[in-house]
């Protein structure tokens, strides 16, 4: 079988290797030749754990391919997916820009009936648009082909993709005709031959299945910090209510964790997104609008905490571990750390930063205001205080002895609750959590 897809970000480079590796001839396409000259050469543009030596392997073995060409890419494609970049607009709504772009080639190029498959997060109603502006090109051109536009929203979580897609637990597919069900169940089922999680609905519940799960994550999300604030406010510990929320059946532990907000290419984008789509309509999502005001002040959670424990930050150094949005990333959009940092900096602190995997990224946005270090202990000489924002692996014991002899205070700041007070406090540091 063979597939294109267009767009070589997060989304599309991961869908493009993992079918190939289930056999299927696949055709990435970027406008960007920097990356797809990067990508034939072997190397991945994004982070995400075990890609690399799949994309090289696929590549050396014929079955994955790259280019800047529509024309070149879609020939031979029995699906196209759009897989191209979605970002926010000013007002919440989505920028979908690139989804029409896309569309506006293949309808120029496309000279055999295909499958075309949304895979990008798009509002409801976006496939139809598509449809419509590929039919348009068609009549212009006055080729009279069968084409049919999917909606099949993709739920991969950043640091572990490869699983999520290899082994999913749903395949959503919007379809209004059975050739296109026929062609998308053909196309999946290397993956169902353990259980067959695919699941056909029409199009427009297929596009607003996506941002219904990311806005349902978000808000348990939301809910917990506000939980963990009270929890400050009454002398509680948020993680004996998780535990007691947690093995209640009907709620289950799942996503119960407090911490400095959530962050990445989704869940903000696709809350507020939900959220435009209602105002669009004439409806307002209460609960939804309010998820992304709680996220949004959670961020600041951590500099507030510094100020109890510090006093005026001006000219006191912050040791930041970790940068991106969440561990086996190196995803720094919406992130948690971005708002730390510009915070501190706007006190006038001096911050120091150490990430497995994000540095370069934050360092294109703060250049030499901060501090690069070299690793987690570097980042803490002479520091008053340590802040952990993403709990990478590494983070999660650290050498409470060195810290004391590196670290010119002794205030830790633990943004998403993974050390244990007694502990810290028995080593001489002042301890700072949420809810705890």
């Amino acid at each position: 079988m063979n597939i294109a897809i267009i767009g070589t970000g997060y989304v599309g480079l991961v869908s493009g290797v993992c079918f190939s590796e289930m056999g299927i001839d696949v055709w990435c396409i970027d406008v960007d030749r920097s990356k797809i000259e990067r990508l034939e050469r072997g190397e991945t543009t994004i982070y995400e754990p075990g890609l690399d030596e799949m994309l090289r392997r696929n590549a050396e073995d014929g079955r994955l391919h790259f280019t800047t060409s529509i024309a070149e890419g879609i020939a031979n494609a029995e699906v196209v997916f759009i897989a191209v970049g979605t970002p926010s607009q000013c007002n919440g709504g989505v920028d979908l820009s690139y989804v029409t772009e896309a569309a506006l080639q293949i309808g120029r190029h496309i000279d055999h009936d295909v499958v075309v498959a949304t895979k990008s997060t798009v509002p409801v109603g976006t496939s139809r648009l598509v449809a419509s502006i590929i039919e348009e090109q068609l009549s212009q051109r006055g080729a009279k082909l069968d084409i049919d536009v999917v909606a099949n929203p993709e739920f991969l979580k950043e640091g572990a993709a490869i699983k999520d897609f290899m082994s999913p637990d749903r395949v959503v597919v919007g379809v209004d005709s059975e050739r296109a069900k026929r062609v998308m169940a053909r196309l999946y089922k290397p993956f169902m031959f353990i259980s067959d999680r695919l699941m056909f609905m029409d199009v427009a519940s297929a596009e607003l299945t996506k941002y219904a799960s990311n806005a349902m994550l978000a808000a348990r999300i939301s809910f917990m910090n506000e939980i963990a604030n009270l929890c400050d406010k009454v002398g509680a510990n948020i993680d004996m209510v998780r535990k007691g929320m947690g093995t209640d059946e009907r709620i289950g532990s799942k996503f119960l964790y407090a911490g400095c907000g959530y962050g990445g290419s989704c869940f903000p984008k696709d809350v507020r997104a939900l959220a435009s789509t209602a105002r669009s309509l004439g409806m307002t999502m209460e609960i939804i609008e309010a998820v992304d005001r709680v996220n949004g002040r959670q961020k600041g959670v951590i500099v507030d905490k510094l100020r109890e424990a510090l006093g005026e930050l001006r000219g006191k150094r912050i040791a930041l571990w970790g940068l991106s949005f969440k561990p086996e990333t190196d995803d720094i959009r919406e992130a948690p750390s971005r708002v730390v940092i510009d915070a501190l900096l706007e006190s006038e602190a001096d911050v120091a930063a150490f990430d497995p995997e994000a540095m370069e990224a934050c360092r294109e946005i703060y250049g030499e205001r901060v501090v690069w270090a070299k690793d987690m202990y570097d980042a803490a000489m002479e520091a008053d205080a340590v802040v952990l924002i993403t709990e990478w692996k590494q983070f999660r014991v650290p050498s409470w002895r060195l810290l004391k002899r590196i670290m010119r205070g002794r205030t830790i700041v633990d943004g998403r609750n993974i050390y244990d007070r007694t502990e810290v406090e028995e080593q001489g540091f002042t301890y700072k959590a949420i809810g705890k």
